[in-house]
C-alpha cells in the first residue's frame, strides 16, 4: 500500500471546476487524513440555525455569528464542536486541555458533552458544526489528482472569521502565488 502523507490541519479550497454542489468555493478543514481516509468540515458554511436553539449551553461561547455552519453533507444530524484556544500549543509537551483535542496548532475538537464551563476560559473562539465532509481511502487523493480542490497553510483565524461567505477568496488572495488570482474568478464566468 502506498503511504498517504497528512494533510491534517491543512485546508481544502475548491478549485472552480469542482461540480459538486455540496462543496462550491468550499473551504474545508481537514481534522484527519490518512490512509484509512480523510475527514474534515467545511468552514464557509453558515446555517440560520443558531447554537442556542440545539446547543443552547454552548450559545454563549460561539463566535459571531452564532449559528450552526454545515459541516459536510454527512451526518448532518451530528455535532462537531471546532475550537481555537490562544497560546497553544503549550510548553509542555503532551498536555493537553480537558475536553479539547488538538487537531492542528492551537485548533481542536470540543468534546460537546463536557460541561461548557470546563473549556470557558481557555477557548479563544467556538463553532458549531452540523455534519462533516468525509472520503474513504484514496477518494481524497483521486479528487486532488483531478484538480478538485486546493491544498493551503491553515491559520487559526479560518475557524472563526467573522464573514464566512468570504473565507474562499480570502484564503485564496493571501496565498503568495497564482493561486491569489484564482479569488478573483467569478461566480458565473459565462457574464464575464
Amino acid at each position: 500500500m502506498t503511504e498517504v502523507s497528512s494533510l491534517t490541519g491543512r485546508l481544502l479550497v475548491a478549485t472552480p471546476k469542482l461540480a459538486d454542489p455540496n462543496f462550491d468555493r468550499a473551504v474545508v478543514l481537514l481534522l484527519d487524513h490518512d490512509a484509512e481516509g480523510s475527514l474534515g468540515v467545511v468552514l464557509n458554511r453558515p446555517t440560520p440555525v443558531g447554537v442556542g436553539d440545539v446547543l443552547q449551553h454552548w450559545a454563549a461561547l460561539a463566535v459571531l455569528p452564532q449559528v450552526v455552519f454545515q459541516g459536510g453533507p454527512v451526518s448532518l444530524d451530528s455535532a462537531l464542536g471546532l475550537a481555537v484556544v490562544p497560546g497553544e500549543p503549550r510548553p509542555a509537551e503532551g498536555v493537553e486541555l480537558l475536553g479539547w483535542r488538538r487537531v492542528h496548532g492551537a485548533i481542536g475538537l470540543v468534546d460537546l458533552e463536557a460541561p461548557p464551563e470546563l473549556l470557558a476560559a481557555e477557548l479563544g473562539s467556538l463553532r458549531i458544526f452540523a455534519g462533516y465532509s468525509g472520503w474513504g481511502p484514496g477518494q481524497l487523493e483521486r479528487e486532488l489528482v483531478d484538480g478538485a480542490w486546493y491544498v493551503v497553510e491553515s491559520e487559526p483565524g479560518d475557524v472563526s472569521a467573522p464573514d464566512p461567505e468570504r473565507l474562499w477568496r480570502s484564503v485564496l488572495r493571501r496565498q503568495r502565488n497564482e493561486l491569489a488570482m484564482v479569488a478573483t474568478y467569478p461566480d458565473d464566468p459565462s457574464l464575464n
